[in-house]
């Protein structure tokens, strides 16, 4: 089992949380009653929408972490799970997605951006030999 499968069955049984088809349409979705709160999009990369409020409230603690890829204007950020410890912030960082949802919600009617997969943001590798 893959350190996502093992993230997504965990968070399907929180009882905010439904199972959800993602409105990028890749991979596998949790929504709460406010929308969309994590995109599954492969074995290691994992979307979460949080609010801008709540993106802008934790920048500094949410940068210091090399599992976690920030999008200039997206509401969602990309977490890379490569250890059991990317699982526990990735549950830290839902439950503060579902409270932000509530105490932080955008504004009402402002357009929501697809998830950083469909910005081509995921993680990326530079490749040492061809600098």
């Amino acid at each position: 089992m893959t350190l996502a499968s093992r993230a997504l069955t965990q968070l399907a049984t929180w009882p905010d949380l439904r199972q959800a088809v993602p409105s990028c349409g890749l991979g596998q979705a949790l929504s709460s009653d406010r929308g969309e709160i994590v995109h599954f999009h492969s074995d290691r990369d994992v979307d979460l929408h949080l609010t801008d409020r709540a993106i802008r409230r934790f920048t500094k603690d949410l940068m210091g972490s090399g599992a976690i890829r920030l999008v200039p204007g997206s509401q969602w950020v990309t977490i890379r799970l490569d250890a059991t410890s990317d699982v526990d912030l990735l549950m830290t960082l839902v439950s503060v997605a579902l409270q932000a949802q509530q105490v932080w919600p955008d504004p009402v009617g402002r357009f929501e951006a697809g998830c950083n997969d469909q910005r081509g943001a995921g993680f990326v590798r530079a490749d040492p030999g061809g600098i």
